[in-house]
């Protein structure tokens, strides 16, 4: 908060310094002059310099957070020390090893949602980890006529990385960003590299939980950091046209901030969703149905002794009762896939007598198990009428017809009858 408070203070002091500057009448801009006439105000409002490339100019800030500061609950010293293959399981072995120093971390802001050839990213942001902590470079465009010069720094930048990490960006950033690099004729740097989406392994851990898995909602609900005045994300295409149409620069410093935020966030994600994925048995998720959501995962990653264990935690952390059944069904299923009959009965059972959405079936379940494996007919029989008590249906008649006959012809003695 203090260094947000101190950015203000010095966003302040510029301004003023901007306006007695521009206060007297500005002299008539020469025809030699090509560069566009809000360019100085962005080296005035912001740390940063104008880049000079083969392809022409732009704008590019950076920022550090030293290792000793945290965001939320994560320390940015922490992110260092991540180990090299934490990406591997969550990558389903893409990323069998790489060192979080070849991490690059990237999010846009953009003109539009659309996408497609009208749509552009005015700024883009890339974060890494080094010794000193964690840097963010921020690559600006401030007119359509500097993209090529933007994309060809950000491709030489991308260079000393060989893992992108993003958040949505398989289905956004990267598509966007390779078609903005075929528009200037340039080739993209992403064939290289290795994508990680983070969207996806924080959809498997949260969505049964929160209603929301936006960023800007892990950020707060996970990571404990609370947003204070930031730019809403539907509104920063407009400050954008409206900086190209005014020339104000400072409109667009909210928008590098946001930008800044987003990647800090997806960084700080980075360093606890992985975790889950690589170590389901010592993740520290204190949700019974975050851990639902990893134990589907592990059942997708062919790891059902991972997941019937996290199946049982999530139960004993208690569950709401739609997902507590759900969730005995499935342990049931994988106990029997695991060839744990008594295991899996135990669960239908529990399922069995109760009200709820799988009754039927787990009674239809202890009818299959009676008849086929102990040959108990009668018992067979009962489960089966108990089932049609709460659903008639040809299927339960069939069998229900079927176990009256096996009765019929079986001896008295050995039914118990």
């Amino acid at each position: 908060m203090e260094d947000i408070q101190q950015q203000l203070a010095d966003l302040r002091k510029r301004i003023a310094r901007v306006d007695r500057k521009w206060a007297a009448p500005s002299p008539a801009r020469t025809a030699k002059s090509d560069r566009p006439p809000h360019c100085g105000l962005i080296d005035e409002l912001m740390s940063g310099e104008v880049v000079t490339t083969p392809l022409g100019q732009h704008f590019e800030t950076e920022r550090l957070w030293e290792n000793h500061r945290r965001h939320g609950s994560v320390y940015i010293s922490d992110l260092a020390e991540l180990p090299e293959d934490l990406l591997e399981p969550l990558s389903a072995g893409a990323i069998p090893r790489a060192h979080p120093t070849r991490w690059a971390f990237l999010d846009t802001e953009t003109t539009g949602l659309a996408g497609g050839t009208g749509t552009y990213a005015f700024l883009i942001g890339v974060g890494s980890v080094d010794a000193a902590g964690f840097r963010l470079r921020q690559f600006f465009m401030r007119d359509y006529g500097e993209e090529a010069s933007l994309l060809y720094r950000l491709s030489e930048h991308l260079s000393r990385f060989d893992v992108l990490i993003t958040y949505n960006g398989k289905a956004y950033d990267q598509p966007l960003l390779e078609t903005r690099f075929r528009m200037v004729r340039s080739r993209h740097p992403f064939e290289r590299m290795e994508h990680l989406d983070l969207l996806f392994g924080a959809r498997r851990l949260w969505k049964l939980r929160l209603e929301s898995c936006r960023l800007v909602d892990l950020e707060n609900r996970v990571l404990g950091v609370e947003r204070e005045g930031d730019l809403p994300g539907e509104m920063i295409p407009y400050v954008y046209f409206d900086f190209l149409r005014s020339q104000k620069a400072f409109q667009v410093v909210p928008i590098f901030h946001h930008n800044a935020t987003d990647i800090l966030s997806l960084a700080c994600l980075t360093a606890i969703v992985p975790f889950a994925f690589r170590s389901p048995s010592a993740a520290g998720l204190r949700h019974g149905a975050d851990l639902i959501g990893l134990a589907r995962w592990m059942l997708q990653a062919e790891r059902p002794e991972e997941a019937v264990g996290l199946f049982r935690r999530a139960v004993e952390m208690g569950l709401p009762d739609d997902l507590l059944f759900r969730t005995l069904w499935e342990t049931a299923a994988v106990e029997r896939r695991l060839g744990r009959i008594d295991a899996a009965l135990a669960a239908i059972t529990e399922l069995a007598g109760s009200r709820n959405p799988f009754r039927v079936r787990a009674l239809e379940e202890l009818a299959k198990h009676y008849e086929h494996r102990e040959k108990n007919y009668a018992m067979a029989l009962e489960m089966t009428r108990t089932a049609l008590s709460h659903e008639d249906t040809a299927e339960i008649r069939r069998r229900e017809a079927r176990l009256k006959r096996r009765v019929s012809r079986a001896r008295p003695g050995r039914l118990g009858l």
